[in-house]
């Protein structure tokens, strides 16, 4: 059984990759509004992703018996600045997102959880490669001013991700 201040904690996140989802689908809607189909689908992929995360902790919280408590979601931003101002928010997004969950791994080791901080270890694996993944993105538009060519060439590139759901379980 999950003692309480981790599963609360944990029912928390399930919250927060919720929102991270629908700021995600949010910023999905903004690209595709301006034109930007592949920068549109890389938040796509994002949203699909976070869904999953939310998913895998609602799972986990289950199957330690414990009850995973649904909350209501507040309000993500809607209007943005530029794809410049979308992307750096995305990145300021992704390093709070890192620190919830190591907030997660502080919880389960001041616990003694080693089942959560096992969980966890994916979580924090996965948030390393989200804010490379980020930084580059946003590496790349900085280069480019943020404007130009360099956002058509980029907005191609990006329309190549596909969603894959890295939570789910591989076959050996």
């Amino acid at each position: 059984m999950i003692k309480e201040k981790m599963l609360n904690a944990l029912n928390e996140q399930i919250n927060a990759e919720q929102y991270s989802s629908l700021l995600y689908l949010s910023m999905s809607a903004w690209c595709s509004e301006k034109g930007l189909p592949g920068f549109a689908n890389w938040m796509y992929v994002q949203y699909q992703e976070e869904m999953t995360h939310a998913n895998k902790f609602f799972k986990y919280i289950v199957e330690r018996g414990g009850r995973a408590s649904l909350k209501a979601i507040k309000q993500m931003p809607v209007e943005f600045d530029s794809i410049l101002d979308v992307v750096e928010k995305t990145q300021a997004h992704e390093q709070l997102v890192t620190s919830l969950i190591n907030n997660l791994v502080d919880i389960a080791v001041e616990e003694r959880d080693h089942a959560t901080q096992s969980f966890l270890k994916w979580f924090v694996d996965e948030q390393v490669e989200e804010e490379a993944n980020v930084q580059e993105i946003l590496d790349t538009l900085k280069l480019i001013n943020g404007q130009g060519n360099g956002i058509f060439m980029l907005d191609r590139e990006l329309r190549q991700r596909v969603f894959v759901d890295s939570t789910a379980a591989t076959a050996v």
